[in-house]
């Protein structure tokens, strides 16, 4: 298996994490944010020093693709950039949205759910609008992810059928206005680096590389134009 660092930046918080086989062997993440600019390079260097002084060789990086902040993913991605090229190395991006549900997956509480529930992570996108997408329990896209503003039939044709679980830092305001039987919120769900392991493990065996020189977030490069310039966190 690969040694793999992963950078998330998507949100307020920052995180980096070093995984090999199968388990994540550092992580450094900063709630108080946002301070990427400042503690992005001191936890990537932590980073880089624990796996050279255990004598690992690096084998890519992994970072988060977006949705999300604007600043936020630059520095991210600007980052993850600069080690591939300085350590000739793949990159690997991981939507910000299949990496939230990762730690809902692995909650007691979601595993022992015997229905086939569906999943919606959500990032704020300031107002009653966020980014969301649908995933079943497999993390298999049931709904692509884009641009919604929430009102009472947003996801009703979901909810009419299935338990949801919403969660991710655009959950909570919308709720009220969902306001189904079957929608349920799980408070607290943060994009984090060390949750991105196996989705990352998974693209370096299936070879699913980006290419460095021109890859762009999804923010900068999907959703910016569809979207107002006053809901772009800065």
């Amino acid at each position: 298996m690969a040694c793999i660092i992963s950078i998330e930046t998507s949100t307020n918080v920052c995180s980096v994490a070093a995984s090999e086989n199968g388990k994540v062997i550092f992580h450094e993440e900063d709630f108080s944010g946002p301070n990427h600019a400042e503690r992005l390079g001191v936890y990537v260097d932590e980073a880089l020093s624990f796996i050279d002084s255990h004598a690992i060789p690096l084998d890519a990086v992994a970072v988060s693709q977006g949705p999300g902040s604007y600043t936020g993913l630059r520095i991210g991605v600007s980052m993850a950039k600069g080690i591939c090229y300085g350590r000739n190395i793949p990159l690997i991006a991981v939507p910000t949205l299949e990496l939230l549900a990762v730690p809902v997956l692995l909650s007691k509480d979601f595993s022992d759910t015997e229905e086939s529930p569906l999943l919606c992570p959500m990032l704020d996108a300031r107002r009653m609008e966020v980014y969301a997408a649908i995933y079943d329990r497999a993390l298999h896209e049931v709904r692509p992810i884009q641009a919604d503003v929430v009102d009472g039939d947003t996801y009703r044709e979901y909810l009419d059928k299935h338990q949801v679980y919403f969660f991710g830092d655009g959950a909570a305001k919308c709720m009220e206005t969902i306001n189904h039987p079957n929608a349920h919120l799980i408070r607290d769900i943060h994009p984090l680096a060390k949750n991105m392991m196996p989705l990352a493990e998974r693209r370096f065996l299936q070879e699913k590389f980006e290419d460095v020189a021109y890859f762009t977030p999804y923010y900068l490069k999907d959703f910016v134009a569809k979207k107002p310039k006053d809901l772009l966190n800065a």
